[in-house]
């Protein structure tokens, strides 16, 4: 098969500090952001300067090693510096509560840290090591997940696809996109139909984005639209990424997902989730324990800063939503492709990690 590369690296450890896309300026500004200390990773996560479920986790990761950094400079002793980290550790993981990458990455990093022989400046070391690691790890796997997804994908088709599992969701590959990556390089006939994504534009401003940096045809539609190319015949597949996914295959990614399942089915046309196993979560049963994030309304009632709506209209905000594993065709995971039953599917895959 041949082999696609992106010109992206999201998120890399460089010396002492972890380098970034600042996503919140695209597309108008590609710039990379040095952070330097855990209290700025925990915002830059928060207020998505780095998004994506496998992205988030490289940084949590970073995150760890950056407030281990200033932990040292307190004088600590070896235990009072460990119980000090720990419970950093526990406090990034507050940051955004619906990617399950971040607590495994952290996790992680925990056990790193409650397994070292190493004084402090080893363990420092040690997590660095780790945290380098899971980056190399994530752009491998993603390589795996679009082999296996592109498969599956038709000569010449058109796949939509929802908000950004791209290059800019992980270190530098993608999910959803990586797919879309391993199949245009054995057959540059396919192209993209990309979701808008309100209230954040995430297609819109990051997945045109990076699909058109690396000369993949792509168009962009509205949310509401794509029933509508559905129809028409227009669209022959849907792949989208994920942010936690429940032991039955009930999948949470971002706001609108659901509504193009529902859509996918009706109109009998595949519908796919890409995601590392990291991202499923086998201590929840199903989706309805998947914790859905609120975020500020200010997302929904303003536009590059300025007021859309009537000032008093009450608005919600979750971040996500929760696909039904039934309207779920595969999930597309670095060991192949899981399909239904998903309890029995993912319960075996788990089992031969072990």
């Amino acid at each position: 098969m041949a082999e696609f590369h992106s010109k992206i690296k999201t998120i890399e450890w460089v010396g002492n500090y972890s380098k970034m896309v600042d996503q919140t300026l695209l597309p108008y500004e590609f710039k990379y952001v040095n952070i330097t200390g855990g209290q700025q990773m925990f915002d830059a996560i928060k207020n998505m300067i780095v998004r994506g479920a496998p992205a988030i986790g490289v940084a949590g990761a970073h995150g760890v090693v950056l407030f281990a950094q200033e932990l040292e400079k307190e004088h600590l002793s070896r235990d009072e510096f460990v119980n000090k980290l720990l419970d950093k550790v526990d406090y990034i993981t507050t940051s955004r509560p619906t990617a399950v990458n971040l607590m495994w990455a952290v996790e992680k990093q925990k056990e790193v840290i409650k397994n070292s022989k190493s004084d402090i400046k080893g363990i420092i070391e040690e997590l660095k090591q780790n945290a380098i690691k899971l980056e190399d790890e994530d752009i491998a796997i993603n390589k795996k997940i679009g082999d296996y997804g592109a498969a599956v994908v038709p000569k010449g088709a058109s796949i939509l696809t929802h908000c950004n599992a791209g290059a800019l969701a992980t270190v530098g590959y993608g999910t959803a996109l990586g797919v879309v990556r391993s199949a245009f390089a054995n057959d540059p006939t396919i192209q993209v139909f990309a979701d808008e994504t309100r209230p954040r534009q995430q297609g819109a401003r990051i997945t045109t984005f990076e699909l058109t940096m690396d000369g993949i045809p792509t168009t962009l539609i509205t949310d509401g639209m794509c029933s509508y190319f559905m129809k028409k015949g227009m669209i022959n597949m849907v792949v989208v990424g994920a942010d936690r996914i429940a032991a039955n295959g009930d999948t949470a990614n971002k706001i609108g997902t659901y509504t193009v399942a529902i859509a996918a089915k009706y109109h009998n046309i595949p519908f796919y989730v890409a995601a590392p196993l990291s991202t499923i979560d086998v201590n929840i049963k199903t989706g309805d324990e998947i914790v859905i994030e609120e975020r500020s309304h200010e997302e929904v009632t303003h536009i590059n800063g300025k007021i859309i709506c009537a000032p008093d209209v009450n608005v919600i905000n979750p971040g996500f939503d929760v696909t039904p594993h039934n309207l779920i065709t595969g999930i597309i995971t670095e060991k192949g492709i899981l399909r239904p039953d998903y309890n029995k599917s993912i319960a075996d895959v788990f089992k031969l990690l072990k």
